[in-house]
């Protein structure tokens, strides 16, 4: 993409300068686009397409750079997730990517190591947001949480934010028969979960698939062998869970403190 900009920019005899300058952009982003050191946004590519005359070449790329949101594993996770007959997963640190209203999502990437710059803060929100649909689409995905206590206390964003986000849980798994959340107590003390989070979903065609994330980076799961040694797991925690009646309880606790 980078390589493409630089070249419409030198068939139009313009700087990278000038190209900033038409933009109302700095130098130094239209550099960082150019050596792929920068994801571009929509904007810009369309901006870019009527300054450089590339007659929709580079408007054409918008959708290509909006799956860069995504790792390619976790891209392959997403596509597979929008038709999927059920998820699942157990979550540790943070309230899951389904559920997150927009404010506690910009807060999750505004506080990320290290630091995000704000555009790519905004994308990284709206490709969140765009995965909630998978909730609310037809025929329904049954969807399964088992969530760490520890997560509805920890203000990710300031308390207001929390606040907001707990009560959003609350209306997601209310209203929708389709979606079970159980909290973790942390006061247990037999744990299956704490080699860390994981992720687990199984396709129309009878395909079972597990994603775990780590510091160290991503992993699609699909040896059948490993991915049933997961849903097991899960089973586990959710037996060592607070049911669903007793979490939604939980929750509503937190959030009237708040």
């Amino acid at each position: 993409m980078g390589e493409l900009v630089k070249k419409f920019r030198a068939m139009a005899d313009l700087t990278q300068k000038d190209l900033a300058d038409r933009l109302l952009m700095s130098e130094s982003l239209v550099g960082a686009y150019e050596r792929a050191e920068r994801i571009p946004t929509t904007a810009f590519l369309v901006d870019a397409d009527a300054a450089l005359g590339a007659q929709g070449v580079l408007r054409s790329c918008v959708e290509l750079m909006e799956e860069e949101k995504y790792s390619p594993k976790f891209l392959n996770w997403k596509r597979t997730e929008a038709d999927a007959a059920s998820i699942s997963a157990y979550e540790n640190m943070l309230i899951p990517g389904l559920l997150q209203t927009p404010a506690y999502a910009r807060a999750v990437y505004e506080t990320r190591v290290p630091m995000c710059e704000a555009d790519e803060i905004e994308r990284l929100v709206q490709g969140r947001l765009e995965r909630q649909e998978v909730l609310d689409r037809r025929p329904k995905a049954i969807v399964s949480y088992v969530i760490e206590e520890s997560v509805f206390q920890r203000p990710i964003g300031g308390e207001p934010v929390l606040k907001e986000q707990l009560l959003h849980v609350l209306e997601s798994v209310t209203t929708r028969n389709h979606v079970t959340l159980q909290v973790m107590p942390t006061q247990r003390s037999a744990h299956a979960g704490l080699m860390g989070p994981l992720k687990l979903l199984s396709t129309r065609e009878g395909r079972n698939l597990g994603y775990t994330e780590g510091q160290g980076g991503d992993t699609l799961i699909s040896k059948p062998e490993e991915v049933n040694q997961l849903i097991d797991l899960f089973g586990a925690l959710r037996a060592q869970a607070l049911t669903p009646w007793e979490s939604v309880e939980l929750i509503e606790r937190m959030a009237a403190k708040l």
